[in-house]
Order: structure tokens, then sequence, then C-alpha cells
């Protein structure tokens, strides 16, 4: 009798190599691996041997960066969408892609299930399920970290060996860490504990901001409708310039954050993150949006940005809402084109200069030298209409 497939998101990791042989043994099932190119450093020969010798039938490798930037990264970083002030959404970008590939491969293989390593209280979970329920609702999805009983690291270390799993074993990790092109995750261990600062080697993606460049770094970004398209008078590739800005920023320890988040399923969680490029093009493209978006507009913006990241946080980028919101989004980003100048200094991002052909700034209306062209005497009846409806009324004092 023909075994039914399940597709399984594949890192090469521990988790995910004894989930490998797990499925197939404990499951019965015909396991195909799947691993998405999304910037993390992958050797897809290396992993093609751990699959297999994990028990996997096929491993599937996929290039997905170019895709991550145009229809994950670059609509968010255009929505101006940060989870909590702070996380710029690295990991939970990521996840709906993956879903997506997967669903993918799983029709190409005619699979019956879906399967992923994540545990039974993070947010990614919910994030790779809820996705898939959007596009493919007729696969099955399997989790076997909420399902065996394996309880600790050390206990999948065993079973690995006992299954003669070919993996590099050396000390246990003290940190749970996820990364991409566009930032970096770091949880777990020591970090648990609120009170206590981070190690310096929990930092991989961005230089000690004592230890940086004295002498600061001037760049210049060029959008075209909300999106980078530029860096110092040049046109690059949007992978080329998000690099570049992940190492320039990494250099002088642009981009790290330390938050106590509320995670999706009700908990708070402590977290690390190191997104230099993110930080730089969030605050370079907010600076473009203060000149070009009328105050309404820019208010409003700001508002559903909000709601925006919680959306993509909660794993509902498959969603009508989310669909909607791009649609603003859309629109409200037509003249948000220009050149935005940041300076990194020492874990700063500072912008210091912006133009843009769609400004709404008129120096002759906000200067106070002899060029002022404002009208001061129409304000005084500007001043009695706006405050008309609070004029003599006490109960508001």
């Amino acid at each position: 009798m023909t075994r039914k497939k399940v597709v399984l998101a594949y890192s090469g990791g521990l988790d995910t190599s004894v989930c490998t042989r797990w499925l197939s043994e404990e499951k019965d099932l015909d396991v195909v691996c799947f691993t998405a190119d999304i910037g993390q450093g992958i050797h897809p020969v290396l992993l093609g041997k751990r699959a297999r010798a994990s028990g996997a039938k096929k491993l599937y490798v996929r290039d997905l960066k170019s895709e991550f930037i145009r229809d994950f990264i670059f609509p968010t970083l255009k929505s101006s969408a940060v989870y909590e002030s702070k996380y710029f959404l690295a990991t939970a970008l990521s996840r709906p892609l993956i879903a997506k590939a997967l669903v993918e491969v799983a029709r190409k293989e005619k699979a019956s299930y879906i399967a992923h390593g994540c545990t039974g209280k993070g947010n990614d979970q919910v994030r790779f399920e809820v996705s898939v329920a959007a596009l493919a609702p007729d696969l099955g999805v399997i989790a076997p970290l909420r399902e065996w009983d394996l309880t600790s690291r050390s206990e999948e270390i065993a079973y690995a060996k006992r299954k003669k799993i070919p993996l590099e074993f050396g000390a246990k990790k003290l940190y749970s860490v996820d990364e991409n092109l566009w930032g970096r995750s770091i949880e777990a261990g020591p970090l648990e504990d609120p009170w206590e600062e981070p190690k310096s080697e929990v930092y991989q993606g961005t230089v000690d901001p004592d230890r940086c460049p004295n002498r600061p770094l001037t760049l210049q970004v060029h959008f075209e409708k909300g999106i980078p398209v530029g860096l110092n008078g040049k046109k690059v590739n949007p992978l080329t310039l998000i690099s570049r800005l992940r190492t320039l920023g990494g250099k002088h320890g642009v981009g790290r954050s330390d938050l106590v988040e509320n995670r999706l399923i009700g908990i708070k969680s402590r977290e690390i993150y190191e997104a230099p490029a993110a930080a730089i093009l969030s605050a370079a493209h907010e600076a473009l949006e203060n000149m070009t978006l009328d105050r309404n507009l820019f208010h409003y913006k700001r508002l559903l940005a909000e709601r925006y990241a919680e959306l993509v946080y909660d794993g509902l980028w498959f969603t009508p809402l989310k669909k909607a919101l791009d649609g603003f989004v859309e629109v409200a980003s037509r003249r948000v084109t220009g050149d935005v100048r940041v300076k990194l200094y020492k874990g700063s991002v500072t912008v210091v200069g912006r133009k843009s052909p769609y400004s709404l700034y008129r120096k002759t209306l906000a200067t106070y030298g002899k060029d002022d062209a404002f009208d001061r005497r129409i304000a005084e009846g500007f001043i009695k209409v706006w405050g008309l409806p609070y004029r003599g009324n006490k109960e508001s004092v």
C-alpha cells in the first residue's frame, strides 16, 4: 500500500531532523522536506544529506529572497508597520511566504499533509497553520512538537543518536535564533530573565555601539512610491540595497531592540532583535511621508500601521482585511517619492535631510525670515472658529 506524503518545513537543525524521522516512523508517511532560502545562509548539499539521512524521500530548496522582498518586506515597509514600536516583523513576514511555498510543493507532490517544527506555545505555529488553511484548507497539518513525548533537547539528541541521524551535537544551545535578510530574532536561555542585560554573544549582526566607528556615516536613500530603489545616487536592485544597508547598519550598531512583547497566544516573551536595514529604511520612509502626505492622511495611516503590524504578527497575511489595507497603502504611497539622507552613528539612525518633487513643505509659509508669505491676520479668525465649540464651556475646565 502506497504511503501518504507530508511536506515538512525543514531547517536542517535538530528539531526538524528528528521530526523527519518521527513523521516517517510514527505517522507512517513519506516525508518531503522543503527549505526556503530567505537570506539566512544555507548549505543545500549538507541539507540534502541530512534530510535523506533523517528519513526524507526528497528535499526541495528554493531561493525566495526576491519574492520575500517584493511581496512581503516592501509592502510592510510601505505600510509603516512595526509591532509594538520595536519589532520590524522579520520572522513573522517570512512565515506566510514559506507556507505558500509549502502548499505549492504539496500540490506538486500530491501530498496530504504539511508539517512544521514549531513549539506549542509560540507564534509561528499560528502563522503557518492559518496561512495553510487560507490557501489550502483540504491539507492536513501535523505539528510533531505538540504530539511527541520528547520533552527536552537532550531527549531529542538521544532519539537522534538512537536513530543514527547524523547531526553535529555540540554544547547545549543557549539561545533560539531565527534569521533572514530582513532581521534576526533571539530568545530563550539567559534572555528569559528580563532583568538581565543581554551578553555580547547575543548580537551577531550588529557591532556594540561602544565599539562602533567614531565618525558617523551618511547615506542617501531614494524612494519611488514608497519603495526604496536607490542608494547614494545610484539605482540598485532590492536585494543589493538591503544587503548593503544590513552590512553598513550593522557596522554602526544600528537596529538593536530589546522587547518584552505580547505574544498572540497570551503570554509575554522577552525577545532581542537585530534589524539594521529595516531600521534605516523605516526611518527614511517615515521622514519622506512626513514631507509628502497631508496631515490627515499621515495621521490616519499611522493608526492603520499598528493594525497592519498586528495582522502580520498574528499570522493573518492572507485575509480580506490585509488585502484591503494594502489597497489603502498603495493609494497613500503614490507621492512618497524622493530622497532622504540618514546619519548612522553608534547605534542611532538620524534623518538629516529630505527632498521630494511632491513635497508639501513650503519655505515661504514656514519661514520667520524676510521671505515670509504667510498672512498672519487670518490666524485670529481661524482661532475663533476653531475654539468656538469650547467658548464659555465651563464643564471642560
